[in-house]
């Protein structure tokens, strides 16, 4: 039996030195969601400039710079990348709140996009070198409460601390901190060995871009789990992206009201559904590993319903409950796809099948979500009578991209089990043959 390179402590230190870092990373990102509506005001901007400067700004550069620092992480310490990384966007979160005009905040903006866009690909990796495939599920799924953690920390801190003291003192409050922990990653974690585990550890060259999109696109299963992970974070972090402002125009919450609410269905439900989530896909996956596919594609269809009934309801209370709902959703399917795009290609591509798999995240989140959503809902107030409802209409109609998400994660465990063989079967990504 295969059994880690690396000490049980320190494997479980380094996951989790990993998931505040992770954790961090969110909350940074997406704290501006939560001042959405203040930021808005100051400088007088329309839906479709808003989504610009807080998603498609940080994407371009995010989601432009991953494919080069995967191939990079793929053959340096990925350790001092993680933590160079994450001085960079701690740093450039911090003069988010420091400036005074829309084009400094654009700037900054995208500064925190470079560092990120350095961070999650090589935790993965090292992560996928840490831990057996028995055990990716869970360990991915306990890295996903990152996403959780910080999501609650953003909001909740980002809409009490706006609300008290305005908008510029909840990036600073963010940003600040995160370069101690920057060090802490870079003396305290270890690099393990490419291939973590003992019978599969490789010194070989890592394969080139070419190489590994090559073998990729042989991997049928892995095609769909990322065009899935893809259309699905459009579905749930796209519409939890504009939620803060949905609530305010539609509902009546304040700033810090709507991060409040968000903040803590975001830490309670993310964490209850990664952990239970993680447990029940591990088990269930030991067993037939389709199951990791089966889980996420069920409850991504199921849950669309909700989505479109939290958006369409004109009741307070029911979106509300409805919003308890929904987004466990949004987390559950993180640690299934972590661990599968880390355990269907080869050691030394995992980096770069990280990258490429946050590439299609990050664009359908940060990009396509906001500037489309925001495309819709002033279309909708300009050439309908749909007034301060607009937003809502247009969430709605986003709503049922949830579908399609789950037919990738369906048909993604049709071919599951023989492409995981093959994946093993060239540890070195070797004979990588032509598709």
């Amino acid at each position: 039996m295969d059994s880690p390179a690396e000490p049980s402590w320190r494997r479980w230190y380094a996951l989790v030195v990993l998931t505040v870092v992770y954790a961090s990373n969110i909350a940074d990102r997406y704290v501006i969601s939560t001042l959405i509506e203040p930021i808005r005001l100051e400088f007088k901007l329309s839906d479709s400039a808003i989504g610009f400067l807080t998603g498609t700004a940080l994407a371009i550069f995010y989601t432009g710079l991953g494919l080069p620092l995967g191939l990079i992480a793929d053959r340096v310490d990925r350790r001092k990348l993680v933590a160079f990384s994450m001085a960079v966007w701690s740093v450039m979160t911090a003069a988010c709140g420091m400036t005074r005009s829309f084009t400094g905040l654009l700037m900054a903006r995208i500064g925190v996009g470079i560092g990120e866009a350095g961070g999650t690909p090589a935790s993965q990796s090292i992560i996928a070198d840490l831990f057996p495939f028995s055990e990716r599920a869970l360990a991915y799924s306990i890295f996903a409460l990152g996403a959780a953690l910080g999501s609650m920390l953003g909001a909740v801190a980002g809409g009490a601390i706006a609300q008290d003291f305005g908008w510029r003192a909840a990036f600073l409050a963010l940003g600040v901190p995160g370069v101690a922990l920057a060090l802490v990653m870079r003396f305290s974690v270890s690099e393990p060995p490419r291939g973590g585990i003992r019978s599969t550890v490789t010194t070989q060259r890592a394969p080139s871009l070419l190489e590994t999109i090559r073998f990729i696109r042989s991997q049928r299963s892995l095609v769909h789990v990322l065009a899935g992970q893809t259309v699905v974070i459009f579905w749930s972090w796209g519409l939890l992206w504009w939620t803060p402002a949905f609530l305010a125009r539609s509902h009546g919450f304040t700033t810090g009201g709507a991060g409040e609410l968000l903040g803590f269905i975001n830490g309670i439900c993310g964490i209850v559904g990664i952990v239970v989530g993680g447990v029940v896909i591990q088990r269930l996956g030991r067993k037939d590993p389709r199951w990791q596919a089966w889980i996420v594609a069920a409850v991504t269809f199921a849950t669309t319903f909700v989505s479109i009934g939290l958006f369409a309801t004109g009741s307070r209370d029911v979106a509300t409950a409805l919003l308890w709902l929904f987004v466990p959703a949004a987390y559950i399917n993180l640690g299934p796809t972590f661990s599968l795009t880390q355990s269907l290609v080869p050691p030394q591509m995992r980096a770069v099948c990280c990258a490429i798999m946050l590439f299609g995240a990050n664009v359908a989140n940060l990009a396509l979500a906001p500037q489309i959503i925001g495309f819709i809902s002033d279309s909708l107030l300009r050439y309908t009578d749909a007034g301060n409802e607009s937003l809502r209409y247009a969430l709605v109609i986003a709503s049922f991209s949830g579908f399609w998400a789950a037919y990738h994660y369906w048909a993604a465990a049709r071919e599951l089990r023989s492409d995981l063989e093959r994946a093993v079967s060239r540890p070195n990504g070797g004979n990588l043959g032509g598709v």
